[in-house]
């Protein structure tokens, strides 16, 4: 077992300027007690070497005094932790671009970015192909790290002040584009191009062979180093962040934390994943922290999540200007390494896989289902859409698979769904999915695209059926917009429900009428001739929910879901504002985690408003002995009617954990 794959990593990320090399490592080793902290993440190499590097393309910040890695990486391992050290070889200095512009990124006229004296480099450059591996080769040789990072890893298109220039044109991308896809990168001009797939191919193509090289370097001398990055392709721990800007457009995402750890603890078996929550609230303004209560979210939901703890500042926490959140992410790094036995390795109980897309025009649609599934309390995980053949053994354990905007399945992705089929899983489709891909739709949904999307406003569904919408009760019509397919469902085999209710005039209000039940629905439910069932929506209810929040579309998912999953394992009188949990532990017990997201008001986190005296009770998880607060130690009731167990929850602040410690000689298997 490598020194990672225990997976409760408490990571302080130090994220150094220039201006740091002459720091006190004494006094940050005594900052990160105060975390419990188990690993250290700090700059080595790269746009600047916090060492003294014998390389001649590898600038050395001119502040250095000391050796400050070798002081850091020594005193690191002195307590106990582990050290990372952090690469960016994204950009380089000025200086490098006078003796070698061709290392560097071109925009389309041929001009290079200069930020302030520090130059985009381009990947397929001799600086990243071979000079940053140069660089890597030295740190190692010198200095025994623990585990190696890259930060802004791939294609930049943007400097910092959020500037736009494109893709990089430069000679050695243009040769590489040509050798990969037979075409002038010149000619490609932007997403709506029609080189735009293989402008995507190849970035996808080189960012995976650098990625081989320098896992294949690193492990051949190094195999007990950890590689870290934003790309998963052979790496060991995917680094993901949660953090806010500025100018990202509302709503604010409340599950950043949830969703950017559900997205990969399901989707490898061999990679882990570390959520950093980035202290600042933009990149303009490094020095002043995001509310306490959001951090406090953040972290709560990676460990729920099943990932470990991940903060990071700019600079050494002596005389950073802003130390509000620090109380809360210590009180919450001391409670994990209190009970870290517990984390690290929870089983799965989820009845759902919510699949995420490839595709980004996809995203939002995936995002509003994400949330609708929180809030009704559905244990779900997340798979991305590439590693559905691959995780086929988790697909085939759950009830229902949802596919929100799944458009060209690749070849073997098709296979599994279809096996997936036979063996009973549901497919539930959202997002106008497999537009692109007609014959699964038409076997898997019995469906095909009449080629019309219907954009106008004032158009509804028709959901009087209480039956198959018993939450919509008293609602006949629900809103739909942003584009309905027109699509042809095969009669034989399929249910149609949700019939569309045609645009008609809205104003003034004299003329507000006129408006027809035509010939298309919303919704169609099949029985395939592979087996299984599967529901089509021909609209997007995840990007209405997400961007309105009209509980009809939630409504109109989560009835049909229901009926796919039949009795569920869980249930509870939560409000939707607690995001549940509930998991296998190592020891066969079950943990129960409980988040209270109250207190957030849509742009505002606050402090959470207790509730009190909720019961949740679950089925089918054996024979229990006791149950107990984590955060409290005290003991909780229970009750056990047949397969039944109840649980009293007398209050909730924050985040609760609770162990429902099993009989073991009645323990089920651990999946």
């Amino acid at each position: 077992m490598n020194w990672w794959s225990s997976n409760r990593l408490r990571l302080i990320q130090n994220n150094l300027r220039e201006i740091d090399a002459d720091m006190n490592v004494d006094l940050l080793m005594k900052e990160l007690q105060e975390f419990q902290t188990n690993v250290l993440m700090m700059n080595a190499g790269g746009i600047f070497a916090f060492y003294p590097s014998a390389l001649e393309h590898q600038y050395v910040t001119p502040y250095l005094q000391t050796d400050l890695l070798q002081e850091a990486v020594s005193k690191t391992h002195e307590h106990g932790m582990k050290f990372i050290a952090r690469f960016d070889f994204s950009k380089a200095h000025e200086s490098l671009f006078e003796t070698h512009p061709e290392w560097f990124y071109r925009d389309r006229n041929g001009q290079e970015v200069n930020y302030y004296g520090i130059v985009h480099t381009c990947l397929n450059g001799e600086y990243q192909q071979e000079k940053s591996i140069e660089t890597i080769t030295e740190v190692l040789e010198k200095y025994p790290v623990d585990g190696i990072f890259f930060n802004m890893f791939g294609y930049q298109h943007w400097d910092y002040s959020g500037n736009h220039y494109g893709p990089c044109y430069c000679n050695s991308c243009r040769r590489r584009f040509q050798e990969i896809c037979g075409a002038e990168l010149l000619d490609y001009m932007g997403p709506e191009h029609e080189l735009h797939r293989a402008y995507l191919h190849f970035q996808e193509v080189t960012s995976r062979a650098i990625l081989d090289t320098i896992v294949d370097r690193v492990k051949s001398r190094w195999p007990d180093v950890a590689i870290s990055t934003y790309h998963p392709h052979r790496v060991d721990i995917i680094r993901k962040e949660s953090n806010t800007s500025l100018t990202r457009s509302l709503p604010l995402w409340l599950y950043s934390a949830s969703e950017n750890v559900a997205s990969v603890v399901s989707s490898w078996d061999d990679k882990w994943v570390s959520n950093c929550s980035i202290n600042a609230i933009d990149l303009t303004y490094r020095f002043t922290g995001v509310s306490p209560y959001e951090t406090e979210v953040r972290l709560y939901q990676n460990i729920a999540n099943g990932s470990g703890l991940d903060f990071c500042i700019i600079g050494a926490f002596e005389g950073y200007p802003d130390r509000k959140n620090f109380g809360v992410a210590q009180n919450i790094f001391r409670y994990h390494a209190a009970h870290e036995h517990i984390y690290g390795n929870l089983a799965s109980m989820a009845e759902v896989i919510l699949i995420k897309p490839k595709a980004a025009e996809a995203g939002t649609e995936y995002l509003g289902l994400f949330k609708m599934l929180k809030e009704a309390h559905v244990l779900f995980d997340v798979i991305v859409e590439d590693q559905i053949t691959a995780m086929a053994h988790k697909l085939a354990a759950v009830k229902v698979i949802i596919l929100p905007g799944l458009q060209r399945p690749q070849a073997n992705t098709k296979e599994t769904l279809i096996e997936l089929l036979k063996q009973g899983v549901a497919l539930l489709a959202t997002g106008n999915a497999l537009r692109e891909d007609a014959d699964a739709l038409s076997e898997w949904f019995g469906a095909v695209h009449t080629g019309n999307t219907d954009m106008l406003p004032s158009a509804y569904l028709h959901v009087a059926d209480v039956d198959r919408f018993p939450s919509l009760k008293d609602r006949e019509w629900i809103t739909v917009s942003g584009g309905f397919a027109h699509v042809q469902f095969d009669p034989s085999r399929v249910e149609c429900s949700m019939p569309y209710i045609e645009p008609a005039s809205f104003g003034p209000p004299e003329r507000a009428y006129g408006h027809q039940v035509g010939d298309s629905y919303g919704l169609g439910i099949s029985t395939p001739a592979t087996g299984g069932t599967a529901a089509y929506y021909t609209w997007n209810p995840g990007v209405l929910y997400y961007k309105h929040g009209f509980e009809d579309h939630k409504h109109a998912v989560l009835d049909i879901l229901a009926r796919l999953t039949g009795e569920n394992v869980v249930k509870n009188d939560l409000p939707a504002s607690t995001e549940l949990f509930l998991n296998r532990t190592e020891q066969g017990h079950v943990l129960v985690q409980l988040l209270n997201l109250s207190g957030f008001n849509g742009t505002t986190y606050m402090e959470a408003i207790p509730i009190y005296n909720r019961t949740i009770e679950v089925r089918d998880i054996g024979v229990p002995v006791r149950a107990y607060s984590l955060c409290s130690t005290e003991t909780l009731p229970i009750q056990v009617e047949g397969n039944n167990v109840r649980l009293s929850i007398p209050s909730l602040k924050r985040y609760e954990a609770i162990v429902i410690e099993m009989d073991h000689g009645l323990k089920k298997e651990v999946i």
